[in-house]
């Protein structure tokens, strides 16, 4: 899903304007649900019972109810905001209900969070909020659930936001439960956070990171260097602040300018953008060079690794175990006037079966996605700390594999979209240990600024990168950049 539609359903609420669907009539059943709460519900539920990515879902939802642009903004603002502050709300409902949440049948919790934001977020009118939740309920709940429902909204509405954030906070049992309250984040989460950020001296910005989270991201775009001509980037409005190759979106449909364009100019985080650059630009372009994106699904940053590689002579493999997004890396790579060769290899093997091949490579690792929460709200409340360990395994065994296969001074690109130190910092530092004096960091917040646009106030002589949401306006992205003795 694009991120337009998440801003345009934001601005719609905050405007003072209710975009609503076609009129309810006279006639209407008694349980009738305006389609764009609905649809907000049943992408909800769906990212609940099935894991369904909301991102993904919602769209196709609202093309196949042929919702009109308001309905579509509010639909959207509906599931993001709801699934953004679903801690918050449960909290909420909790003491409106005087029950545990976990006492509430699931598909009437659904229902009730999603009145909850109307409620407490939106301006929505209360009769609408209440009336169509309890008409929802209806439909998906007992008879005895809608007179529950009613009750539980209709003392939500009797209080202000804030005097439910005061009744809230004021049940916190510590300072980091009372920000994972406020912000509605995991408390696992928030210490996650606070670790990272205390890595870099800015321990005090924790808040300002969370209320980033909750905050729609901007619609970013990347110009392909090489291909994208200056009849596309005038498309695209404003230049990014930092990628020399990015734009912020202003308005229009996104994807519609990716077909416009034949894949010249994408969707694309300017973090991303960052990271891909970071490798690309570590050093010039000698011709003949051969590269590797390791792990290129869904293929964004390999398409503009392509693109760089090709400018200056050199040539990029990709790699993607799973052959739906090795379907994907191939869509992506499509824009390119030549064809990228497209492995589906075990990553972890790739030390083994191409010693010593490759001058760079980029390992944007699997990771937990806690640095793009912005994007995938549901992520926070789906993650939990043993993925974390879990996924240690794999990213020490996948950086290792890349060293190897790198020649004698080849660079190598660590990139996680995680910010948790687990997933980052100690990664890299075992790697490093292992390979004993056969690996070297780089200043990699050297090499990123000489490219950058402008400051981006990174900490001097810096083995590493981290990007916030908060300072940089993307999503949480990691960079390392290592080489291999000669």
């Amino acid at each position: 899903m694009s991120d337009e539609h998440t801003r345009a359903g934001t601005n719609a609420t905050r405007s003072g304007s209710t975009p609503s669907g076609p009129a309810r009539s006279r006639q209407a059943p008694a349980d009738f649900v305006q389609p764009a709460r609905r649809i907000a519900y049943e992408v909800i539920a769906a990212v609940r019972e099935s894991d369904a990515y909301a991102n993904l879902l919602l769209p196709t939802r609202i093309q196949r109810a042929a919702l009109t642009t308001a309905d579509a903004a509010l639909a959207t603002e509906l599931t993001y905001g709801t699934l953004r502050m679903q801690g918050f709300y449960d909290r909420v409902i909790a003491l409106a209900a005087n029950r545990a949440v976990t006492a509430i049948d699931p598909a009437i919790l659904d229902v009730l969070r999603l009145g909850a934001h109307q409620l407490l977020a939106t301006r929505v009118a209360t009769h609408a909020a209440v009336n169509e939740s309890v008409s929802l309920a209806k439909q998906v709940g007992s008879r005895s659930a809608t007179g529950f429902t009613n009750g539980v909204l209709r003392t939500i509405s009797r209080s202000s936001a804030e005097e439910w954030r005061e009744r809230v906070l004021e049940r916190a049992v510590n300072v980091d439960d009372r920000l994972a309250a406020e912000y509605s984040h995991p408390a696992w989460i928030v210490r996650a956070f606070r670790q990272s950020l205390k890595a870099e001296g800015h321990e005090n910005e924790l808040a300002d990171l969370l209320a980033a989270d909750n905050m729609a991201a901007k619609v970013n775009m990347v110009a392909l260097p090489g291909l994208a001509t200056d009849a596309d980037r005038e498309r695209l409005g404003l230049a990014d602040e930092f990628s020399p190759v990015g734009f912020v979106l202003d308005s229009g449909d996104p994807y519609h300018l990716v077909t416009a364009t034949d894949g010249r100019v994408r969707v694309q985080d300017e973090g991303s953008q960052i990271a891909a650059l970071a490798l690309s630009r570590a050093r010039p372009i000698v011709a003949g060079e051969r590269w590797l994106d390791l792990c290129a699904g869904p293929g964004g940053k390999a398409a503009l690794l392509a693109a760089e590689a090709r400018a200056g002579g050199a040539e990029l493999v990709a790699n993607e175990l799973v052959p739906a997004r090795a379907t994907l890396v191939r869509t992506a790579l499509a824009a390119l006037p030549e064809s990228v060769p497209v492995w589906e290899v075990d990553g972890t093997t790739i030390g083994q079966t191409h010693p010593g091949e490759f001058d760079r490579i980029l390992l944007d690792a699997p990771c937990t996605g806690l640095g793009a929460l912005r994007r995938r709200p549901e992520a926070r409340w789906r993650k939990q700390p043993k993925d974390v360990a879990d996924l240690a395994g794999l990213q020490s065994g996948l950086i290792d594999a890349a060293l190897d296969a790198l020649k004698p001074g080849g660079i190598l690109a660590y990139v996680t979209c995680s910010p948790h130190t687990a997933e980052t910092r100690a990664i890299v530092a075992l790697a490093v240990r292992k390979a004993g004096g056969a690996v070297t960091a780089l200043d990699t917040a050297a090499v990123v600024q000489s490219f950058s646009a402008a400051n981006l106030d990174l900490p001097a002589d810096s083995g590493s990168v981290q990007l916030w949401p908060h300072r940089h306006g993307t999503d949480a992205m990691f960079i390392t950049l290592l080489q291999r003795a000669l």
